[in-house]
């Protein structure tokens, strides 16, 4: 074993810092009532699994809310069902691509643009896991919740976390009203994940009262309706030694203050009512005052926006998964071929099980980092919120795929919504960081994290430290002799149900062998660890399957012990799917083995490579004939 490597991990991993720049605490008092700020606080559950621990207090019992806050989350749930059932015409909204303006102001009147914005400032002040509620029924329809998510989950969402209380006074009540919508503009025609890579310029004028704002932006969401937009652009910084550098900042800017164009409208494959177009500054005058944040760090204020967001997928992707299991069932129980109901095929009872499980998971996973990041303090959450992003676009891509199937030629026609659902839906895997971004921020956030404590233990075996090599000697030989595992989930201190056993021992399984695989891959890669993307791929897809064990069997757990109305259902949902995940996990950190003969990544570059090489595909057509 090469121990210097792991040693020059925690440094080396700079070359990946664009991915990793999301570790940054929230300035300012967000005000939530229901969910006082009070203190930082340090939360590592997600990360801790690279070491093969399961800090289980972060995670066990599955948070739940006061009666109080129930009663107050059924209250506005009512009215916006009723809303989204009886005034939102979805089918109109996607054949004229514009969400008309009644019913834009149905969800004005609603409170639904300042959802999360304090009461202080004229929002509804909810929590994220009231917020996540309310989500599960505004994504019935894709193109009013992206407008709303581009409104409040980015648009607004740095002034209320990084804005300044001047800021906060002057545009948080009308934004929350939904008198101005508001824009997030980060991507250019030249940077799209690599958003670093940015050149919208703001330039200091002489007299130093204000921006001039120079550049585009584009595939912004309501940036042909917005009235602020939050807008990153370079700024010259001199740092302390007097040295001009080249950072992003982040500014407020308001459309009256002139100088800015919009183009036509995308026309886009789903989420069509949404407005989505490029927006143009030209010599935009910025008032100083409207930096959020401190000059030169935009970039930590356009992370930390992104990654508070990404949780509320979950519970989106459930709820449009539940309406599709409804509105699919009828149809399969009634449907008659071959003289038997497709509900008594084994096929089509498959995909249901597919659809209830993968629901089951997103909004086990979701509710588990709401309840998280509502507890006291400013939890860092984003690894857990990414996982849950990752976990829920994916799993609601297969799911519509699914529900069409059943329907067959029907499901494919305008007369159903099954294809605007599917059309919908392809976005999610594009949008707020693609999943392969995602899976690399996932990956070499534990790496990183995990190179620094093995690190500091590497340093105290060196000093002679007897409890720290005693430690990670019995760790090698309880791998190496295949020990039994006890995490502490089951047994006189367990904080598993009984009937949930099985499945968390396989889960406390996978999670000491992932560390011991972490490990393993941080002594032979080293630094050149954030090159193996087909490696961290893997990496991130563990820890995927991972947290999503421990939000099934957490809430799983909860739902027995309290005698929740189908708790046995869940039971088999829970069971199910970590015998899944548990063979899953398995065969890939197999893959990850060194030498793994069921590796085939040097296969797969080759292919591509050739392949790239050419521009085409390159093997002669099956009819060719050399004689």
């Amino acid at each position: 074993m090469n121990i210097n490597r792991v040693i020059v991990l925690s440094n080396s991993l700079k070359a990946a810092k664009r991915l990793l720049a999301c570790n940054v605490k929230h300035t300012g008092n967000e005000g939530f009532h229901r969910s006082i700020k009070t203190h930082s606080r340090h939360l590592a559950y997600a990360k801790d699994l690279f070491l093969g621990q399961v800090n289980k207090a972060e995670v066990f019992p599955y948070p739940e809310i006061g009666k109080e806050e129930l009663e107050e989350i059924n209250q506005f749930v009512a009215p916006v069902e009723r809303f989204f059932n009886e005034d939102v015409d979805s089918q109109k909204i996607d054949h004229e691509a514009k969400i008309p303006p009644e019913t834009l102001n149905g969800l004005k009147e609603l409170g639904l643009f300042g959802i999360q914005v304090p009461e202080d400032y004229g929002g509804l002040g909810l929590s994220n896991t009231m917020y996540a509620r309310l989500g599960e029924i505004i994504s019935l329809d894709g193109s009013i919740a992206v407008t709303l998510a581009a409104h409040q989950a980015i648009g607004l969402k740095g002034i209320l976390i990084a804005g300044n209380e001047a800021q906060k006074e002057k545009y948080l009540p009308k934004l929350a009203s939904g008198e101005h919508i508001a824009a997030f503009c980060l991507t250019e025609p030249g940077s799209g994940s690599d958003a670093a890579s940015i050149q919208t310029r703001a330039t200091l004028s002489e007299n130093g009262k204000h921006y001039l704002l120079n550049g585009s932006k584009i595939w912004i969401s309501n940036g042909g309706m917005a009235d602020v937009m939050t807008v990153f652009a370079r700024t010259d910084v001199v740092d302390k030694d007097g040295v001009k550098k080249d950072k992003i900042s982040a500014f407020i800017v308001e459309r009256a203050f002139g100088g800015i164009t919009s183009g036509k409208p995308e026309d886009k494959l789903g989420i069509r009512g949404s407005n989505t177009c490029e927006v143009s500054f030209d010599n935009v005058p910025v008032p100083v005052e409207n930096v959020i944040g401190e000059v030169g760090g935009g970039f930590k204020v356009a992370m930390n926006i992104l990654n508070s967001g990404r949780f509320s997928m979950g519970s989106a992707g459930a709820g449009m998964i539940k309406k599709l299991i409804e509105m699919t069932s009828e149809y399969a129980a009634t449907r008659k071929q071959f003289n038997k109901r497709l509900s008594e095929f084994g096929m089509i009872q498959e995909k249901f099980a597919v659809m209830a499980q993968n629901a089951f998971v997103m909004e086990s996973m979701a509710y588990l980092t709401a309840g998280m990041m509502d507890r006291p303090g400013v939890p860092d959450c984003s690894l857990e919120a990414a996982m849950v992003k990752v976990f829920s676009s994916e799993g609601g891509w297969i799911c519509v795929s699914e529900a069409l199937q059943v329907l067959g030629g029907l499901g494919y026609t305008k007369n159903y919504p099954y294809e605007r659902y599917l059309r919908d839906c392809r976005i999610l895997l594009i949008f707020e960081g693609t999943n392969e971004i995602l899976r690399m921020y996932i990956a070499l956030t534990g790496m990183q994290y995990a190179g620094k404590i093995l690190t500091g233990k590497i340093k105290e075996m060196k000093k002679g430290n007897v409890g720290v090599a005693m430690g990670m000697l019995g760790k090698k030989l309880r791998s190496s002799f295949g020990g039994t595992v006890d995490l502490g989930l089951t047994g006189k201190d367990g904080v598993v149900h009984p009937s949930l056993a099985d499945s968390a021992k396989k889960f406390e399984q996978n999670v000491f062998l992932f560390g011991s695989t972490v490990e393993g891959l941080l002594y032979r890669y080293g630094k050149t660890i954030v090159d193996e993307q087909l490696i961290l791929k893997r990496v991130a897809d563990v820890l995927i399957n991972l947290y999503a064990m421990t939000a099934v069997l957490s809430r799983a757990s909860r739902s027995i012990s309290i005698g929740l109305r189908n708790h046995d259902h869940e039971v088999l949902l829970t069971n199910t799917f970590c015998n899944e995940a548990y063979f899953k996990n398995n065969y890939l950190m197999t893959q990850l083995q060194k030498h793994s003969p069921e590796n085939n990544d040097a296969n797969i570059k080759k292919i591509a490579q050739e392949i790239l090489e050419k521009r085409a595909y390159i093997c002669s057509h099956p009819l060719d004939r050399t004689f």
